[in-house]
């Protein structure tokens, strides 16, 4: 699943900004609970779910992309939202590289769709390993302008 498949502008967070990496997986999957696109009722569910993952092994990739994400029973797609961090030094999120994390995308996939949560996270990287639209989204200026990084990125 592309990124602007998954994310609308409401899905942005710009200046995104967190004390560390578990609080950044906490705000997030508030963000989607206080969006809508999660149940408040399973945020406890998700949050726990994608902690543990990131427990397990970190999801900070390399050149400023962390995607910490679970696979949960009681989502029937995938949801997800995106932090950018402009704050000077990033945010910690112990990187493959060590660089810190600038793009942190929250990935919660249903269960049991192994296929579609490798090809989201793949997708999802794809994109956000170009210099380009890392840089660009920095640099934005409103969720709308962010988003439209993200589909020109596919291209």
């Amino acid at each position: 699943m592309k990124p602007s498949q998954l994310l609308s502008p409401t899905d942005v967070v710009l200046d995104f900004d967190a004390a560390d990496k578990w609080q950044a997986i906490q705000a997030l999957v508030h963000h989607l609970v206080e969006s809508g696109r999660l149940d408040p009722e399973i945020e406890d569910t998700v949050l726990e779910a994608v902690l543990d993952r990131e427990k397990s092994m970190s999801t900070g990739m390399e050149h400023g992309v962390a995607i910490p994400h679970a696979a949960v029973d009681d989502v029937s797609e995938v949801v997800g939202c995106m932090g950018v961090i402009r704050r000077d030094g990033g945010l910690e999120f112990d990187s493959i590289d060590g660089q810190s994390a600038r793009v942190v995308v929250l990935l919660v996939i249903p269960k049991g769709q192994k296929l579609l949560h490798i090809r989201t996270l793949a997708d999802i990287a794809r994109v956000l390993t170009k210099d380009r639209v890392r840089a660009k989204l920095l640099e934005s200026q409103g969720a709308q302008e962010a988003h439209a990084i993200l589909l020109a990125g596919e291209a």
